[in-house]
């Protein structure tokens, strides 16, 4: 048991120095590397905890995979970024957060608390 621990442990950490690394090396961001709002920007908490966990899926430019699949999905009719949105509601966002939708996978309140979510959510749907 304890090596098998082990061997998980070695293997994650690698993953995370490789990930780290390749974001260093390429000087590109992805879901592995943590964003951070650009400079001169204004940061409500609201925008801080969506740069913290969804802009590297949903930010704006290439290569977002969430702003990708909705711009697909809606072609047009909505906007693919979320920030752009007018038609989110709170609790439309909190239910997708919890339960994930297609390949976004759930957050657990171990990963981002009730209290974070519901300023996320309010963020999102009151622009």
């Amino acid at each position: 048991m304890k090596q098998a621990f082990a061997a998980l442990a070695l293997a994650a950490g690698i993953i995370s120095v490789g990930a780290a690394s390749h974001a260093d090396e390429a000087g590109a961001r992805s879901a592995w590397t943590a964003y951070s709002l650009p400079p001169g920007q204004t940061s409500s908490p609201g925008r801080v905890i969506f740069w913290n966990y969804c802009a590297a899926c949903h930010g704006d430019g290439d290569g977002m995979p969430g702003t990708i699949a909705l711009a697909a999905k809606y072609a047009g009719s909505k906007p693919a970024l979320l920030e752009a949105r007018s038609d989110l509601t709170p609790e439309f966002v909190t239910y997708i957060v919890r339960h994930g939708i297609s390949v976004m996978p759930r957050y657990r309140k171990t990963e981002l608390s009730d209290a974070d979510l519901a300023v996320l959510a309010a963020y999102l749907a009151h622009r």
